[in-house]
């Protein structure tokens, strides 16, 4: 159990296809609401459509699926249905992420801010593009967040059954938004602390990305507590381990597999524990030269390219490749304490593997 198998967790069980499915019949249904209201609203409507339908690894629902799997949990469309609404959540979180990073894309297309500023020049419409932009951003990242509750409620479960996972579902939203606003503080306080950068990861992206989901999938198997500590035991440490490996590709990866330019963090400024430990290292002229590169939106690939290596030879990289492993290893010993669906259990070996050995 210690190798990554041939077909992907998130495809067994059909996983991939049933969370598409479930997603593209919401937002069809949600589609024609909204042209009964105006047809302006049909452009928004195609946008999040794109946006949902037209990425994403889809981790979030296979972590709440194979935890609910591994809990006991007895397989129906509608538990399928009621996990697709974490695509809503992640869907609102990059919105805004993309946001307020002021980032070009996202998937290789053009950010949603930058979509809508787009339609505003193309039509000659009045007032200011970039801020018409911003606000259809904020508005359509909001509507994602309303969706994800619309979806998990009238995903045809048993009232008694949401209720027992709507505490996880609303503490991973409060989460995810509270982490949110500490990323945006560091970056303008300046903090480059170890201990700041890795409460920003843990809130901002690894607490939502395997931790919740995973809890909210035991709720709805009505998991004993043992099963819940085992998998926070395993979430927490592999949402950082995943988080760390953005961090990565965020400085080192290559736009083909990011949909983002390279370089894009040290563009945006972003403190991450990448950073934190190359600035922990590095002397005096060293630091100066990351410190004034980074959130430089002006910074050329001679730029991106000095301090790429002078995060290497501070030995940030190989520091963080370490706990990256560190951190994978203590979650797979996590879901060797306590019992679990065996298949689903592998499917967790799996996704913990996925999760952090993604390609540059």
């Amino acid at each position: 159990m210690t190798h990554a198998a041939p077909v992907s967790p998130v495809d067994r069980a059909g996983l991939r296809q049933r969370v598409d499915k479930a997603l593209t019949e919401f937002l069809a249904a949600r589609r024609t609401w909204m042209a009964g209201v105006d047809d302006a609203l049909v452009p928004v409507a195609e946008t999040i459509e794109a946006f949902v339908l037209g990425g994403g690894k889809r981790l979030r629902p296979a972590f709440a699926y194979w935890g609910f799997r591994g809990a006991g949990g007895v397989d129906t469309d509608q538990v399928v249905t009621a996990l697709s609404a974490l695509e809503f959540v992640q869907a609102s979180a990059l919105i805004h992420d993309d946001l307020m990073d002021r980032s070009d894309t996202r998937r290789g297309e053009p950010a949603v801010h930058r979509r809508f500023a787009a339609r505003h020049r193309a039509a000659g419409w009045g007032g200011d593009a970039d801020s018409f932009g911003d606000a259809a951003a904020i508005l359509l990242g909001d509507l994602c967040l309303v969706w994800s509750d619309e979806v998990l409620h009238c995903a045809g479960l048993d009232p008694r059954t949401v209720a027992r996972a709507r505490p996880v579902f609303d503490e991973m939203r409060t989460e995810v938004t509270v982490g949110q606003y500490l990323d945006v503080l560091t970056q303008v306080t300046g903090d480059t602390s170890l201990e700041r950068a890795g409460k920003v990861a843990r809130y901002k992206s690894a607490k939502y990305t395997v931790e919740r989901p995973l809890l909210l999938g035991a709720a709805l198997a009505d998991a004993s507590a043992d099963v819940s500590v085992a998998y926070s035991a395993y979430g927490l440490p592999l949402g950082e381990a995943f988080q760390l490996r953005d961090d990565v590709l965020g400085v080192f990866g290559d736009p083909a597999q990011t949909g983002k330019p390279a370089g894009d963090d040290l563009r945006e400024g972003k403190r991450t524990y990448l950073v934190a430990a190359a600035l922990e290292t590095l002397d005096g002229a060293g630091r100066e030269v990351l410190l004034d590169g980074l959130g430089d939106p002006a910074l050329d690939e001679a730029g991106v390219t000095r301090l790429r290596e002078l995060i290497e030879t501070s030995g940030a990289l190989g520091r963080t490749e370490q706990r990256i492993g560190a951190l994978t290893d203590a979650a797979l010993a996590a879901l060797t304490t306590v019992d679990l669906d065996t298949e689903a259990r592998q499917a967790l070996v799996d996704l913990a593997i996925a999760a952090t050995r993604r390609p540059a």
